[in-house]
């Protein structure tokens, strides 16, 4: 019998990474928006534990749900009532009914409570093989949670009102081993009252200049500055490299990207940098890696993207977020790089209607990394970071890598990918890759990944489109005008779509959910069109059209799960995601239905 520790303390509960049970939690978070509700959790083998601090003399819930609503939720419930500490665990049904597990998968370890506050230590298995339980695994975690004044009684707990909320978590990111000092510099790169429009998607550029070093300097971290209340304003930032042969009247005002109207300086701003995406937190690079600036390489101009989501056509609102960047003189043995890998951005990414999912995949051909790795004679590079991006349809997505024929280790995942949610997943191993002999809006649709990787080479965006005539054949389309001089090029027949775009003539047909499968089914299989570009902004030479190995596995077979599995990796959905290097290839599972 084990005897569970009780304490009743006076005052407020001080925020501590160590739990009273003597186990040590790296990772933290605050849940709600009072500052009421913290998690601290922590992965241990097959095992993760938790603990939760909240400001509640009664009950405390918490759960796991695969849309972050109640239906089909994975519960647990705990307090302290009259002395004694209690924990229970409940499921809910699609109906949204609380139901007692008849499989209790959540083990108390501690639980004490004062006048304000309740905190309960407890842990699970990640894959308890019980068909109530939510597994735990590399991919996106929609937690749940509740609190009420009152504990739970022997009907159970009583309803929690406003008292709840959801948060989507990585729970298995890797700890973050190295401690950063707490004088470092910084400086910000910040939008100054930029007005946002009354429309559901606005991208705002902004062209910045780097402070100037007088000897190379080391960027170790980046942070979010994100205006309080413009949590959800604020979708996703990019930092790119700008040329260098400008003067600082590019600095004057800031622009509304991917307008006709937009500076032409913005147009040499090409090579990403940097890029947080919506619910992401700062990101520390590795104690060995750091983002140089001071060099004739370096950037000395910037430009700041900011993606902003209003759905609601909100008026009058003003902005002044954007990035903090620290830096040191203390530098590091390798800089870092940025390659933008996956499905070109165009709006020649066709998603049809009707269907219940769609695969889309991006790659990154043999002939593109051979060249960039090649010119750059490097021992390979060494990837330790990535971050996995797409908009409202993205429902999975997997980044695969293939060496000579044969598939690596699984590079990253999102079987569960929540577009309020993205941030760099850190590789729990860096990965080496050697040298071998969707349109813009939110409601559009993108499917690309972000490799952080050492040492830097000259290779900053390796992506690819299937082959556009073709899927244009594929809805009856036989002719263009040609020479194109203008873009979008225009169709000259048939006559159903004469003097229409390609987005035009895709909206016009008459799409089935056959023809939409049949379509899916065809663009995987299509040749390429392949974008291979040096940080310049300049080409390599392997443009154009490539054909795909005819070899590769789809969909990705995963490992079958055996309960009491201790690997998090091994548990993968059997879909299409994929991407290659010596070829890379990452694809996303879309969907035409919202959640």
């Amino acid at each position: 019998m084990c005897c569970w520790p009780l304490l009743l303390l006076w005052g407020l509960l001080p925020r501590v990474t160590a739990g009273v049970s003597g186990r040590t939690y790296p990772h933290r978070t605050l849940l709600d928006s009072e500052g009421k509700y913290w998690l601290d959790w922590s992965q241990r083998g097959s095992q993760i534990a938790f603990r939760l601090q909240v400001r509640t003399a009664g009950y405390v819930g918490f759960g796991f749900s695969p849309t972050g609503a109640m239906a089909s939720a994975d519960i647990v419930v705990g307090g302290v009532a009259h002395g004694r500490p209690y924990l229970q665990d409940y499921f809910t049904n699609a109906n949204r009914e609380l139901k007692k597990d008849t499989q209790q998968d959540y083990h108390l370890e501690y639980a004490m409570e004062n006048s304000t506050h309740t905190i309960i230590e407890f842990t699970r298995e990640l894959h308890t093989c019980d068909i109530n339980d939510k597994s735990i695994t590399d991919s996106t975690v929609r937690v749940i949670w509740a609190y009420h004044h009152e504990d739970a009684g022997e009907a159970g707990p009583k309803y929690h009102d406003s008292n709840r909320g959801t948060k989507s978590l990585r729970l298995l990111n890797p700890e973050k081993t190295s401690v950063l000092s707490t004088a470092l510099q910084y400086f910000d790169l910040v939008n100054q009252d930029v007005p946002i429009p009354n429309k559901d998607t606005t991208y705002w550029c902004q062209m910045f200049k780097i402070p100037v070093f007088q000897e190379k300097h080391h960027v170790i971290k980046v942070e979010p500055v994100i205006q309080r209340g413009h949590e959800s304003l604020v979708h996703h930032i990019l930092l790119y490299q700008c040329s260098s042969n400008f003067n600082d009247s590019v600095l004057e005002s800031g622009h509304e990207c991917y307008h006709p109207n937009m500076p032409d300086a913005f147009l040499t701003c090409e090579t990403v940098i940097f890029a947080w995406a919506i619910g992401g937190e700062g990101f520390s690079y590795p104690p060995h890696v750091g983002l140089s600036l001071g060099t004739p390489l370096d950037p000395h101009y910037v430009l700041l993207e900011v993606h902003y989501d209003n759905p609601t056509y909100e008026e009058g609102l003003i902005d002044n977020s954007g990035l903090r960047l620290f830096y040191t003189m203390d530098i590091r043995k390798y800089d870092a790089g940025v390659i933008e890998a996956g499905l070109w951005v165009s709006l020649f990414h066709t998603i049809p209607p009707g269907i219940p999912e769609f695969q889309s995949e991006g790659h990154c051909t043999l002939e593109c990394l051979e060249e960039a790795l090649e010119a750059e004679k490097p021992s390979g590079i060494h990837v330790f970071a990535v971050l996995l991006h797409a908009h409202l349809a993205g429902r999975g997505i997997r980044l695969r890598h293939f060496r000579n024929g044969k598939e690596m280790k699984l590079l990253a995942y999102d079987d569960d990918f929540d577009f309020n949610f993205q941030e760099f997943q850190y590789l729990k191993e860096e990965q080496t890759i050697l040298p071998v002999c969707g349109g813009l809006s939110t409601r559009s649709e993108m499917c690309l990944s972000y490799l952080l990787y050492y040492p830097r080479i000259n290779l900053t965006r390796c992506a690819s489109i299937p082959d556009i005539m073709e899927q244009l054949q594929f809805i009856g389309v036989k002719e263009i005008y040609r020479p194109v001089t203008t873009w979008p090029f225009i169709i000259k027949s048939p006559k159903q779509y004469k003097n229409l775009s390609f987005m035009d003539a895709m909206n016009k047909f008459k799409w089935t959910k056959k023809e939409g499968l049949s379509f899916n089914k065809l663009v995987l299989s299509l040749p390429v069109n392949v974008r291979c570009s040096k940080t310049d902004n300049a080409e390599w030479s392997i443009q154009g059209m490539t054909a795909l190995p005819p070899d590769i596995e789809r969909p990705y077979k995963a490992e079958p799960l055996v309960c009491g599995t201790s690997s998090s990796s091994s548990l993968h959905r059997d879909f299409s995601v994929n991407l290659l290097v010596c070829l890379l290839l990452l694809s996303c599972t879309l969907s035409t239905k919202r959640l």
